[in-house]
């Protein structure tokens, strides 16, 4: 059990890194679905840009903070993996965004966005790539609270600079010189890359100590071994990309330029209601990630990976349930604008869908710590052919909800293949009962209540209340047992 409250202590950190970040970043979208401050399109824009940011990050990114970990479990010089991992990337980064910023006017043509943007973006790309390993580094050798204090610092500025330069700015040009000269009108999608620019730098800045620290030696047998445990990653994260944010991509392709950026705006504002089970798996991830490497080789491990996947879908469930039944509580704080409402039929299959995304990554374990990647790029793949095909197919006919869809189906596909051919390499004694009722209930709840009771809070409350009570029953004793010993 003791590995388990470890594992739980730092999972609650890494959350506070994710957790409260995201929080603050959350009043973002209030701001930007602020009519005084962007339209309907105009948000649209913004997450169209955002959307290719993720698949520049992952190509930038080329695996190598998975390998990283990997590799420092594995080798017994952690400092050469450390080394070399990262003058990797700082030469990989550099490379590659000076070729960009020669091809810029290329790049921008082909992806159809604004070249005073795409500067911006490729300025942030970098500083981004730059703090992969020093990030990474401190989850390896357990500093989460440093990690936590950088990640909300970055965050904190961000908001800061996004409320200012948006909100404030204006009304103080109007009577002082100074802010006069800095104010632009109609520059607000630039002031929100600014605030990214400056967050970024400044991050770097901060951990600018990790490189002077290091001792900078090259190994390239070690960074051959490496790359070939990345690639496959690489492949995954490409096609994680396309599952994870192509469907903005496909809007503004797919539907009539009259009505593309106004259903990605609303598409994208209702989606992030899903941020809490986001936050929730993505914590849960950044907590395990390390964990299942660094005890891959104790006695047993299956059974505690199976009690993590069972944990991780009990309070899942819940999370899930619980949004579902108040999202139009919700929905006037995080969304200030009713233009935008039209788009919250999707709020159920987003959530549902991050809900597969997070039980994927639990699974995904039997493959990254038996060097079977490949297996994550294929799974990948397949998950971004379902997303392309259904975008394809459904965009046309049915607008973003059939973007919606498309990312349930997904994610759904990933994690059912990911347990299929982890059975076969790697088997795990899951719960499947336990993890199937959990799954089956919420989800039963979930959809009737919001399809057919939305807004009746007396059912969506005594339905939370069965659930909730379903969970304490079938975990008493394991919750009794974690108490006792923490």
């Amino acid at each position: 059990m003791s590995g388990f409250q470890s594992l739980f202590k730092q999972t609650f950190i890494y959350g506070l890194a994710t957790v409260l970040p995201r929080m603050l970043s959350f009043i973002l979208v209030p701001l930007y679905t602020n009519p005084e401050v962007l339209s309907v399109e105009e948000y649209g824009r913004v997450s169209f840009i955002f959307a290719y940011f993720v698949l520049f990050n992952v190509v930038l990114a080329y695996g190598m903070e998975t390998a990283f970990f990997r590799f420092f479990n594995k080798e017994e010089n952690q400092e050469k993996v450390t080394s070399t991992s990262a003058i990797s990337l700082i030469i990989s980064s550099f490379t590659l965004m000076g070729i960009a910023f020669l091809f810029r006017n290329q790049i921008s043509s082909l992806i159809n966005i604004d070249l005073k943007y795409l500067n911006l973006v490729f300025i942030i790309l970098l500083f981004d790539a730059l703090v992969i390993i020093p990030f990474a580094w401190l989850r390896a050798t357990a500093r989460p609270m440093r990690y936590a204090i950088i990640k909300i610092f970055n965050v904190a500025v961000n908001l800061g600079l996004n409320i200012f330069l948006l909100l404030y700015l204006k009304h103080l040009a109007e009577g002082n010189s100074f802010f006069n000269n800095l104010y632009i009108p109609d520059f607000q999608i630039s002031y929100i890359f600014i605030s990214n620019v400056v967050a970024s730098g400044l991050t770097l800045l901060v951990l600018l100590p990790f490189y002077l620290k290091i001792k900078l030696t090259f190994d390239t047998v070690l960074w051959k071994k490496m790359m070939r445990y990345a690639l496959p990653v690489l492949i995954a994260g490409i096609a994680y990309s396309v599952n994870e944010t192509f469907d903005r991509i496909l809007l503004e392709y797919l539907l009539p330029s009259d009505v593309a950026e106004k259903q990605i705006g609303m598409y994208s504002a209702c989606y992030k209601l899903a941020l809490f089970m986001t936050l929730f798996a993505t914590a849960f991830r950044l907590g395990i990630e390390p964990y299942f490497f660094s005890h891959s080789k104790t006695e047993n491990p299956q059974k505690n990976y199976a009690k993590i996947l069972e944990y991780f879908v009990a309070l899942g469930s819940v999370i899930f349930l619980v949004v579902v039944v108040f999202a139009d509580l919700l929905k006037p704080y995080v969304i200030l604008s009713e233009a935008y409402y039209e788009a919250m039929w999707i709020v159920p299959f987003i959530l549902l869908a991050n809900f597969c995304l997070g039980i994927y990554h639990n699974l995904s374990v039997w493959y990254k710590i038996t060097d079977r990647t490949k297996f994550g790029a294929y799974i990948s793949i397949f998950g971004a052919i379902v997303t392309l095909l259904i975008n394809y197919i459904l965009i046309p006919i049915i607008g973003f909800k059939g973007s919606a869809i498309a990312t349930l189906s997904a994610y759904a596909i990933m994690m059912l293949l990911s347990f299929y051919f982890g059975r076969k390499y790697y088997p795990v004694p899951y719960d499947l009962k336990k993890i199937s009722l959990y799954l089956v209930v919420s989800i039963l709840f979930s959809f009737i209540f919001f399809y057919n009771y939305r807004e009746n809070y007396i059912i969506g409350i005594a339905m939370l209340i069965v659930f909730l009570g379903l969970v304490i029953i079938l975990e008493k004793r394991e919750l009794k047992q974690f108490l006792k010993r923490s």
